[in-house]
């Protein structure tokens, strides 16, 4: 079986090479990988070995390694907070994290907490071989849907202790499956395996894996500590100033979202829905030229951020516009802050984005029909705090609901008690670090 899985992942490579051809993504992920074996000795040997202020290589004889490996961006958000929780508790370990995605490691390069961020090499058994013998990892964490056989057998074989955190396992999955021993084999190479819910964890002992923790998702302690250290915003802050008027945050959002949006309060007016027209607040996914434009017309009375005080000078009395327009990005975690209920965009195409962020503040969430992939969103959801809509109409009928003060209430505090249940993800794992390995 693994003959045939090395097989499949050497296709896989051609394939990536190939479209790497004709698509941007994929010349990035052959791009960061050719040659990965002497520019990872070159990196590790050569006197700028390290993004920190240490400046020494990462595997010094002198200092232990942790190596944390995430698929992309969002499983990097999850990997997260324990990668800072141990660079601030074992400042003199060395951390490498390695990402499969583009997306994740082209944003995510230059991030300060890691000694060495690179692309995983593709999973082959020289690889693996290879890439383990030059960082020489100490301890390994993967994060929660990343299972690479070659990287499992060689580390149970070398004995390195390797985590899997933040983990969903669904009866769909291969390991449960009367053909899936290859794949259960992989899960057998895991020293613990930290899961989100009581769900997983119950699917992993029924297959005889015992080796299991019911611990939430990390991204919750990350985001009830952006909600509590939030910094105030001067120009939101005026824009949301008159507080008799509710205040819809809409993150992420793409033109379908946008348009279901503007389209609910147009039904709102000409249907007579007794709805108190909100303020908007709109993040789209790509703040653009173009994209902002868009929506600056599409809302009317709007003002771009960016443009406030040239707009509305400080002090003016000129009527405050209906619209805030975000036309930057890294302010959406902190928005939510001054909302009333938030519209998490991407339901109308792949997928949506993050609901952890208005949770932390209470709000109650809407967003659109695809949201099943993530745990999350299905939580809020069963519980009353969330709220999926396919058009217009039901958007605004969700928005006329939820002012009524007791319904709001109910949505708010059923997503605060998700979050309270879910905490403290990161103090387990790191518990478990500090107890056996550290």
């Amino acid at each position: 079986m693994l003959l045939m899985y090395e097989f499949v992942i050497r296709l896989f490579m051609l394939g990536i090479h190939i479209a790497a051809k004709f698509n941007a993504k994929a010349q990035l992920w052959v791009q960061g990988r050719r040659n990965w074996r002497a520019q990872l000795k070159s990196t590790l040997n050569g006197p700028q070995s390290t993004v920190n202020s240490q400046q020494s290589t990462v595997n010094s004889q002198q200092s232990s390694v942790l190596w944390l490996h995430a698929a992309s961006l969002g499983e990097f958000e999850q990997g997260r907070p324990v990668m800072e929780a141990f660079r601030a508790q074992f400042p003199d370990w060395k951390i490498v994290l390695t990402f499969f995605s583009p997306s994740g490691y082209e944003v995510r390069k230059d991030y300060p907490h890691a000694d060495l961020v690179c692309y995983l090499p593709a999973d082959t058994r020289q690889n693996a071989r290879d890439f383990l013998e030059l960082i020489q990892p100490d301890v390994v964490i993967f994060v929660k849907y990343e299972f690479w056989a070659n990287y499992l057998f060689e580390l149970k074989k070398r004995g390195v202790p390797t985590l899997l955190v933040s983990a969903l396992f669904s009866p769909s999955q291969p390991f449960f499956k009367w053909y899936g021993s290859f794949w259960r084999k992989m899960l057998g190479c895991f020293t613990q395996i930290f899961v989100q819910n009581e769900a997983s964890g119950k699917l992993l002992q029924s297959i005889g894996i015992q080796n299991v923790t019911v611990a939430g998702d990390t991204r919750v302690d990350r985001v009830l500590k952006i909600a509590e250290s939030a910094a105030e915003n001067e120009i939101v802050q005026a824009f949301t100033e008159d507080v008799s008027e509710p205040v819809l945050v809409v993150g992420s959002s793409w033109e379908p979202d946008e348009a279901v949006i503007f389209g609910a309060l147009i039904e709102a007016v000409t249907q007579s829905h007794r709805l108190n027209i909100p303020k908007l607040i709109i993040a789209p996914h790509e703040p653009s030229e173009a994209n902002v434009e868009r929506i600056c017309r599409q809302a009317g009375n709007a003002v771009r951020y960016s443009r406030w005080f040239k707009v509305i000078p400080s002090g003016s009395s000129e009527v405050s516009p209906s619209c805030l327009v975000i036309d930057n990005i890294g302010l959406l975690n902190t928005l939510y802050r001054y909302g009333t209920v938030a519209y998490i965009g991407g339901g109308f195409g792949k997928d949506i984005h993050n609901t952890l962020e208005p949770a932390a503040f209470g709000l109650p969430i809407i967003f659109g029909p695809k949201y099943e992939k993530f745990e999350e969103a299905r939580q809020f959801v069963a519980r009353g705090g969330a709220f999926p809509v396919r058009n217009a109409e039901e958007l605004a009928a969700i928005l006329g609901k939820l002012q009524d003060p007791v319904f709001y209430r109910n949505a708010s505090d059923a997503v605060r008690a998700y979050l309270e249940e879910n905490r403290g993800a990161r103090g387990k794992v790191m518990t478990f670090l500090e107890k056996e390995f550290v």
